[in-house]
């Protein structure tokens, strides 16, 4: 993978991966707005299934250092390949804000991620693997990831901060979804439309949904 168009697929590749994790947290992760029981049944298959715990998480964890290392690392090349700047030659009439900005929105998505891991993640390792308290349950009964959920929006600043960051992965979606198609190949006349309209539909409607979620949680707070 040492030439710029296998970059650009391994690239694709991990995006795709990561368009599917994507899909399944947020269906997760919604289902706390619907239902606390339901919520708290699927976390805990989560969190205690061998196989996402020591496949699959693992796998996750180097896609997304993957996928945003290699993009930066990719747009610094070209940027420092292009003789003339994006302003000196229009960029804005031949590429959307969006393209032209993905190392911007990207780094955005990376910050964010260091909180997410440090509100969820850090803590549900700690928990699990440190304390090794593998049951799930409250010191009263019960499990205990809806209400853990539930506190970490409890703040207007955090939850404010978690709604800017979907809003950047909306705009790094929106160019990276048909993108990840272009870098395979897959570039037809006739689907490709369809696939820009899918990659708008997906940008939109999926950081919604984690918004829906951050907002539902701040709400309901008693």
């Amino acid at each position: 993978m040492s030439s710029s168009v296998g970059k650009k697929i391994a690239m694709a590749l991990s995006g795709f991966f990561l368009l599917v994790f994507l899909l399944q947290h947020l269906t997760i992760n919604f289902i706390s707005v619907l239902s606390e029981d339901g919520f708290n049944t699927a976390s805990h298959f989560m969190g205690t299934n061998p196989i996402v715990q020591f496949l699959f998480q693992p796998i996750l964890a180097f896609g997304v250092i993957f996928h945003l290392a290699m993009g930066m690392r990719l747009e610094l090349q070209n940027r420092a390949a292009r003789p003339v700047k994006y302003a000196m030659n229009k960029g804005s009439e031949n590429s959307s804000w969006m393209s032209r900005n993905m190392i911007i929105t990207g780094i955005m998505v990376l910050l964010f991620l260091g909180l997410h891991f440090y509100d969820f993640w850090i803590p549900e390792l700690n928990v699990k693997y440190v304390q090794g308290d593998m049951s799930g349950m409250l010191p009263d009964g019960g499990y205990r990831y809806w209400e853990e959920l539930h506190h970490k929006f409890h703040d207007p600043i955090r939850v404010g901060i978690y709604v800017l960051s979907f809003v950047f992965l909306a705009l790094h979606l929106m160019h990276g979804f048909q993108s990840a198609f272009q870098s395979v190949g897959f570039n037809h006349k006739k689907y490709t439309p369809a696939i820009k309209q899918l990659s708008n539909i997906y940008a939109v409607v999926v950081p919604l949904g984690f918004i829906i979620v951050a907002v539902y949680h701040f709400m309901t707070q008693s």
